[in-house]
């Protein structure tokens, strides 16, 4: 079953289309992550499958249900989008209490969701006094208050510092293990391969990738990183290395040579014939953000001439 299911959905901004005759279908069930550039739509796609935003086109249903009516699935989902808003004076424990009240919710719940985001203990401390990553954990508590069947997560890492990140990753997945499907929108890429079964890649509102991620993980591919001794040869191993017929690309001291590890030996080889000696030598296996800057651009001037190109398109 498709919890999620999209049709030519647009949506225009004046001259900027934000989401482009996008056509997708989400599995039920699982932690399924939303990436793209900034700009790419897709906080603009969470506000429309919460009924947040009107559509400028195209359809899609949540649940069976059409976003055009809201109402007839909101009951079964939970959403955090951007920053939470709470009442600064109240604590964490009476802003959730009150929140519940507002849903009909028991107050039983309060309790299950202080737990399972780590707020046990802090619970009755006025939430102004709470830390950015704090207020997201009580954000993904209250995204989490009507124990929904589908979670919408906008940047739940956000402001997090590196134990919390981990936590919130094992709790994304056991929400998913547990039968929910929970779409989570992140820019922290190591994240999203490590939390996500099921990953969609927009680029300025067009779909580039849906699909489980190891798919996506199986388009990755080797490389090796070689770093001359001294700083003064990498032009000369630079110049040795592509005579010699290598694509190689120059960063960080280091040069990124596409090949496979059964060239390793060549390369030193050929390192050698020059005269210079190396420091560095590594096989390195492609990550999940090398393929998505491998999809949407790899520097600045890549992503706005994307951007630019949409604008002219629309206009």
């Amino acid at each position: 079953m498709s919890v999620v299911v999209t049709a030519g959905l647009t949506r225009r901004f004046g001259r900027i289309t934000a989401v482009n005759q996008l056509s997708v279908e989400l599995p039920d069930a699982g932690v399924i992550g939303l990436v793209g550039p900034n700009g790419s739509g897709k906080s603009t796609l969470i506000r429309m499958l919460l009924g947040l935003v009107r559509p400028t086109q195209g359809t899609a249903t949540v649940f069976g249900e059409p976003i055009s009516s809201p109402a007839r699935y909101v009951s079964r989902v939970g959403a955090l989008v951007e920053g939470p808003a709470f009442v600064p004076g109240l604590s964490a424990r009476a802003n959730l209490v009150s929140l519940a009240r507002l849903r009909g919710l028991g107050s039983d719940r309060v309790d299950d969701v202080l737990a399972q985001v780590g707020l046990v203990g802090r619970d009755k401390e006025p939430v102004k006094n709470f830390s950015l990553g704090m207020k997201q954990r009580l954000g993904i508590a209250a995204a989490l208050l009507p124990d929904p069947q589908l979670l919408i997560l906008d940047e739940p890492t956000n402001g997090l510092d590196p134990a919390g990140i981990v936590e919130i990753r094992a709790l994304l997945r056991s929400l998913g293990q547990a039968g929910r499907t929970v779409i989570v929108s992140s820019h922290l890429l190591s994240e999203i391969e490590a939390a996500c079964d099921y990953v969609m890649v927009i680029r300025f509102g067009d779909l580039i990738f849906s699909g489980p991620m190891d798919e996506l993980m199986a388009r990755t591919r080797e490389h090796i990183d070689v770093r001359a001794e001294h700083p003064a040869d990498n032009e000369r191993l630079l110049e040795a290395l592509t005579v010699a017929g290598w694509v190689v690309t120059a960063g960080d001291g280091a040069l990124r040579v596409a090949t496979d590890a059964s060239a390793a030996a060549d390369l030193n080889r050929a390192a050698a014939a020059v005269g210079v000696t190396l420091s560095r030598l590594v096989v390195v296996q492609d990550s999940l953000e090398d393929i998505f800057l491998a999809m949407t651009g790899r520097s600045d001037g890549e992503l706005a001439s994307g951007r630019a190109a949409t604008v002219g398109e629309v206009a």
